[in-house]
């Protein structure tokens, strides 16, 4: 036990400073969900390590239909889904589906990214960070607030933010990528990118060539 005034720290760092194949993931995934830090990850990791532990723990029991572990796991499956991280009809496999992503996309970050908020996840992180988003009527400026499945409608603008003005530059930007969105979806043909497509690729390979229709030789 350690000492009450000194906590501990909640997360475990990579056993190896330098390997190449998780330093390229770690990046990766920082890129996708706008993060500051890897410090970010080894936390959601560590908690996906710790509910893994746990899942894999009820699995090896021979009976967990009733008693002890039977409440146990209900309890796991229902606060897992309480969080956001797996469906109602969900089982203790499912838990070992999970990843690190599906925990950071349960941030207050992505969600805000996720609702149409922010154009961007950096620019959901600014916005938590300077105090435009609000749970309900509660400010929250922490970026990496975990939002549960009740939270989720309740975030919003905060009533005093000029992002409430739908004329705000974010809001129109938000606006424009939506419309653009929704017009290249609009946009694409199945069919002619199944069938079509290979008529025109088939046509283009018994075209004559643009270098045998150039006359060699120059005037004669």
């Amino acid at each position: 036990m350690g000492h009450p005034k000194f906590a501990r720290p909640k997360y475990d760092t990579p056993p190896h400073p330098w390997k190449a194949d998780r330093i390229e993931e770690e990046h990766a995934i920082s890129n996708n969900h706008g993060l500051k830090n890897m410090t970010e990850i080894w936390k959601a990791k560590s908690q996906l390590r710790r509910h893994r532990r746990q899942a894999m723990k009820l699995i090896g029991r021979v009976d967990t239909s009733e008693g002890h572990f039977a409440r146990e796991k209900d309890a796991m499956l229902r606060s897992l889904h309480n969080k956001g991280l797996i469906t109602s009809d969900a089982i203790l496999d499912d838990i070992l589906a999970l990843s690190a992503e599906d925990i950071l996309n349960r941030r207050l970050q992505a969600q805000v990214y996720y609702k149409g908020l922010a154009s961007s996840m950096k620019e959901a992180r600014q916005l938590v960070v300077h105090g435009h988003i609000c749970l309900g009527k509660q400010k929250v400026t922490i970026p990496s607030y975990q939002v549960t499945r009740e939270d989720e409608e309740l975030i919003c603008y905060h009533p005093r933010s000029p992002l409430n003005n739908e004329n705000h530059t974010i809001r129109q930007n938000i606006l424009g990528l939506r419309e653009s969105a929704e017009y290249a979806e609009d946009e694409v043909d199945p069919e002619f990118t199944q069938e079509e497509a290979t008529k025109v690729n088939e046509a283009a390979a018994d075209a004559p060539k643009a270098e045998d229709s150039v006359p060699k030789g120059g005037d004669e």
